[in-house]
């Protein structure tokens, strides 16, 4: 074999080696790899005119990186009370009982907070919360027989009858402040077509806001094994409701007068207002001042009172007393939760 053919062989072998290396450099680091390598088959100054514009371009981009500040996740917690046992509190008899300061995000007292309860009436807080994200407050609806024939006749009720026709505005005042049942049903249909329906809403409402303490089935809060809440929950929901003005202007009213017809007959409803430290039967500690709140009363759920105040500074306050003995029991058991605010 001749010496030129020899030589013609190597250089073709080696020109093949550098091409494989080549191709197996570009799979595992990419492009700028393979110019690193690629040098013999291309002029000395394309390959060094193209190195550094890739160097270039990454430091511009770690450049860009130091100096924007990544995006801060959003946390579901922040913002909220942190709920941990208080120490006891010869005054709070009641099976739960808390009072957070929703403006700085400070537990002040905490028993209880995550013990599953009935709430009784206390649910219509989160029927509210529901009927305002769901709901169109000037829409109407007449009511039937079928949305009040589950009711207990002895409970709590806004007095409606059918053929009655009410806005959702007015069945919200009708559900908080006589704490009508069927107000409760009729808003139930109004929003969902069915009390089912608007129940299912209920428990998307609570798993959104992070009430996973509670389920529920029915709009009222009248007793079912299945149908619960805690106090942490509530406080949950009312940081929910006290952002939005109809629910202040609801609680806050003294009372309300609905007109609207029946079959075409006008119809005039009063509606006040049954909380005791709005009536002078009982008396907030000096400096705290209750904006409005929701009762709650069954044999199974005892007695139950959520509340909204401020205090002086304009800070804002949830307080919640669940399965009190008695409605005595009940407004001592609040008054010393309003107490540990600080004037």
């Amino acid at each position: 074999m001749s010496r030129k053919k020899t030589a013609r062989q190597i250089r073709r072998t080696r020109m093949f080696l550098r091409a494989f290396i080549a191709t197996l450099m570009l799979a595992a680091f990419g492009a700028g790899a393979y110019i690193l390598l690629a040098r013999p088959f291309g002029t000395e100054q394309n390959s060094r005119s193209a190195l550094p514009a890739i160097y270039e371009k990454q430091v511009r981009l770690n450049s860009l990186k130091d100096q924007t500040e990544p995006e801060r996740p959003s946390l579901f917690g922040e913002g909220l009370c942190v709920a941990e046992e208080s120490e006891p509190d010869a005054a709070v008899t009641a099976s739960a009982g808390i009072v957070f300061n929703r403006t700085t995000g400070t537990a002040l007292y905490s028993h209880n907070a995550y013990l599953r309860l009935y709430p009784a009436s206390v649910t219509k807080c989160m029927t509210f919360l529901v009927a305002l994200k769901h709901g169109d407050l000037s829409a109407a609806i007449t009511v039937t027989e079928e949305m009040l024939n589950n009711l207990d006749p002895e409970s709590s009720v806004a007095g409606l009858r059918p053929g009655d026709t009410l806005s959702l505005e007015q069945l919200l005042y009708g559900l908080m402040l006589p704490s009508g049942n069927d107000a409760a049903n009729a808003i139930a249909w109004l929003v969902a077509g069915g009390e089912e329906p608007f129940a299912a809403l209920m428990n998307e409402e609570a798993k959104a806001i992070g009430a996973t303490g509670s389920h529920f089935v029915n709009a009222h809060g009248l007793t079912d094994p299945e149908h619960y809440t805690t106090a942490y929950d509530i406080y949950l929901i009312y940081n929910q409701l006290l952002d939005y003005e109809k629910f202040l202007e609801v609680i806050g009213a003294s009372e309300y007068t609905a007109r609207y017809d029946n079959n075409g007959t006008p119809v005039e409803n009063t509606w006040g207002r049954g909380i005791w430290y709005f009536n002078g039967r009982a008396q907030a500690p000096e400096g705290v001042t209750p904006i409005g709140g929701k009762t709650g009363t069954t044999p199974e759920a005892g007695n139950c009172l959520s509340l909204a105040s401020s205090d002086s500074r304009g800070d804002q306050y949830v307080s919640v007393v669940l399965k009190a003995d008695g409605r005595n029991d009940l407004y001592g058991n609040m008054t010393a939760l309003l107490s540990k605010i600080q004037k």
